[in-house]
């Protein structure tokens, strides 16, 4: 739906009454997929900017083309859709932004921004929105020299926001809140054999 490439990668999925909710981080999309299998493009979101790393040789200060890379959705308080970004190459430090859909479809606008390497979202009760980074220093830090220091970041309804368990997650994949106000989160996640699920008391 971008115009470019034709590529495909459904990698958060929201679960609701005769629906599911995707964000394709291959084709930077929202889509809404029906009982009977239909798909509906919910949104589309728009590639950005970043600075070009040292590495590739380019005048300081140079701008290259970057993929928006949604990995994550939840449905909000308010009723509309909360995306989070990836990010492509070169994967900047806080270049990673959380995006609002409207539930019927629609331009997505920005909902909350700063952030690096979103990998899962997820509300609580309270109408707090969690964001969990898989890489907290930048992808290119976790490639280059195995840097998977992860967070996870409350973001209060007033936008006010605090860093959970700082130091505790390594690659972290995923996170839920559970019924007992818990959260719930997946660490490791990209090593064999090594990956844990771990209760964060509230």
């Amino acid at each position: 739906p971008t115009g470019d490439e034709v590529d495909s990668d459904p990698y958060g999925i929201l679960s609701l009454a005769g629906k599911r909710v995707v964000a394709d981080a291959g084709a930077n999309a929202l889509n809404e997929v029906a009982a009977n299998g239909a798909i509906k493009t919910l949104a589309v979101f728009p590639d950005g900017l970043a600075e070009a790393p040292p590495f590739l040789g380019l005048p300081p200060g140079t701008l290259i083309p970057m993929d928006t890379v949604p990995t994550s959705v939840a449905l909000g308080p308010d009723g509309h859709y909360y995306v989070g970004q990836l990010t492509g190459f070169p994967f900047p430090v806080g270049g990673a932004k959380i995006y609002r859909v409207p539930a019927q479809g629609g331009m997505p606008e920005v909902y909350a921004e700063g952030f690096t390497a979103i990998i899962d979202l997820a509300f609580g009760a309270d109408g707090s929105l969690y964001v969990l980074e898989i890489a907290k220093n930048g992808l290119l830090d976790a490639f280059i020299f195995n840097d998977w220091t992860g967070a996870l970041i409350r973001v209060d309804p007033d936008g006010a926001r605090t860093e959970i368990a700082a130091g505790a997650l390594f690659a972290p994949g995923g996170v839920a809140v559970g019924s007992d106000g818990a959260l719930y989160v997946t660490n490791k996640s990209i090593f064999s054999g090594s990956g844990e699920a771990l209760r964060i008391a509230p």
